[in-house]
């Protein structure tokens, strides 16, 4: 995936928005917590949450590394975007949106996804 995909993806999953942090990440959120993080300048880096088993197994490929200041949380930085295939990059990214949304408050998440109590 590229970017622009990887931004037209994010914005598909409800309650997404999107900001600039930082001066040129592309930053995407669910609730105003990050689940997913660009970089806008080349080279190619991309960032988000995994299961604590993904990341032994993810940083260990080559183009993927654990992502720096978030690794301590389960994020990783992919490098290079053949580290992944298309398959992979939906899996992952949604799965880490689903993993930010389960944290938030539950009267938010009602809110995002219109649940009833």
């Amino acid at each position: 995936m590229n970017l622009s995909q990887i931004e037209k993806y994010c914005l598909t999953l409800k309650g997404t928005t999107k900001d600039i942090k930082w001066g040129n990440d592309l930053c995407f959120l669910i609730g105003n917590k990050m689940f997913a993080v660009t970089s806008l300048d080349p080279p190619f880096k991309a960032s988000f949450k995994v299961t604590a088993e993904q990341f032994a197994e993810l940083t260990e490929r080559d183009g993927i590394i654990p992502a720096p200041y978030l690794a301590r949380n389960q994020w990783i930085m992919v490098e290079n975007p053949r580290a992944l295939n298309l398959e992979e990059w939906s899996f992952y990214l949604k799965q880490s949106y689903e993993l930010i949304a389960s944290k938030l408050p539950k009267k938010l998440q009602k809110n995002i996804f219109n649940t009833k109590s």
